[in-house]
């Protein structure tokens, strides 16, 4: 079990309370998993209240013990009501705050409407977009499992010659590569901020299905299995020709890397083959502009039009209405964090973010090609953390 040093988290709290400082801020609470984890080392039913100056406090709901054992905050006190934390503030030394954060851009409105009762007459203040650029920039300790991370797709991908056959339904082969990726360590679960989106490990889908859009904020969709999780592998048998695509997150210690390959049993086209050469070329291009003080935007229409030139313009990340505005994306602890590779997105990359590339072309009732690795950002440009070939496996029957 990895738990987060005391040092790694102090070096996070301070970086928050010179963003309250220079705000205005009296403190926050944090409550949302991944920022809690993040900040507190612990996902117990827990509220963590920082100040903006001095130490911060844990007060947990559910799991005390198992959060004094994964935390490394100094004060952890038990909370039974949301409605107690001004006493408990009060009782433990801290001032009650006048103006207070919250993560506004996920809290449920039922629990802000309790803080306003809770705190009559604070002034409340959305700290999310400070908490998600300071969690942007990863530290050695969270590159070093995003690194295991990679371990564990390599793993993975490297058990499907033994697993692809012909006539296998998608749902069928994304299962056995779940089992291996699970048994290697991955917890599962994947964490999105954006309200409602949702996925379970990855897509694993052949020929015209992953084509299909759906409402998932990316650009493959699949028919998935029924209406109540219309995304994903299917019942859809596989067959020789068709390109399948692996697009597969993987978890190490809460820290995700996203990832995809392209095989094909038998055989494929020349003219889809030609295609995933084109989004090799987009990916060596993006990685070679996304340096310090890049932006998003630049690499977004960057890609598109290297995209028009090479003929795919019409199909480059979807087709029609379907297509998405962006070329990558941040990850770690959730799969949308800072920084965009996308339209509109001024804000400069800087050395330590972390983001996965995933130029596609899709063409309908056909399928998908193209690629998705996970590089950080360095002050000599972007290095790959994922693993393996880029290059379409044609595996035979």
């Amino acid at each position: 079990m990895i738990y987060t040093p005391k040092e790694e988290g102090e070096e996070r709290i301070k970086k928050l309370q010179s963003y309250f400082a220079a705000k205005g801020i009296d403190g926050a609470l944090i409550m949302q998993n991944a920022d809690l984890f993040y900040f507190a080392g612990t996902v117990q039913q827990s509220n963590l209240y920082v100040p903006s100056k001095g130490l911060p406090m844990l007060m947990v709901k559910k799991g005390l013990w198992r959060a004094r054992i994964e935390s490394a905050v100094d004060c952890i006190v038990p909370l039974k009501s949301w409605r107690d934390i001004p006493s408990i503030l009060r009782a433990n030394g801290y001032l009650v705050p006048k103006y207070l954060g919250l993560e506004m851009d996920v809290l449920p409105a039922n629990l802000y409407l309790g803080f306003r009762e809770i705190f009559p007459g604070a002034v409340f203040i959305d700290v999310s977009s400070a908490i998600r650029r300071i969690r942007a920039l990863k530290s050695e300790f969270e590159l070093a499992a995003l690194h295991r991370a990679a371990k564990i797709g390599e793993r993975t991908t490297q058990a499907m010659p033994e697993l692809l056959a012909e006539d296998t339904s998608e749902i069928a082969l994304a299962g056995k590569l779940e089992a291996v990726a699970r048994a290697e360590g991955h917890q599962g679960f994947i964490r999105f901020r954006l309200w409602n989106n949702e996925l379970f490990y990855g897509h694993l889908m052949a020929g015209k299905n992953a084509a299909l859009s759906s409402y998932l904020q990316s650009p493959t969709g699949g028919a998935g299995l029924s209406p109540a999780f219309p995304q994903g592998a299917g019942f859809c048998k596989i067959q020789s020709g068709v390109p399948i695509l692996f697009d597969y997150v993987f978890i190490s210690d809460g820290y995700m890397v996203d990832q995809t390959r392209i095989y094909a049993i038998d055989y494929l086209s020349d003219e889809l083959l030609q295609a995933h050469r084109a989004m090799l070329e987009i990916q060596d291009a993006i990685t070679r502009a996304a340096m310090p003080g890049a932006s998003g935007d630049e690499i977004y229409h960057l890609a598109v039009n290297m995209a028009r030139k090479l003929g795919y313009e019409d199909n480059f990340l979807g087709y029609d209405e379907n297509r998405i505005s962006f070329v990558g994306h941040g990850l770690g602890l959730e799969l949308d964090e800072f920084p965009f590779l996308a339209n509109g997105q001024d804000a400069p990359l800087e050395a330590g973010m972390v983001i996965a590339v995933e130029p596609k072309v899709i063409f309908p009732n056909v399928g998908t090609v193209g690629i998705e690795n996970t590089f950080v950002i360095t002050k000599h440009g972007a290095k790959r953390i994922t693993l393996g070939s880029d290059d379409v496996v044609i595996l035979r029957s």
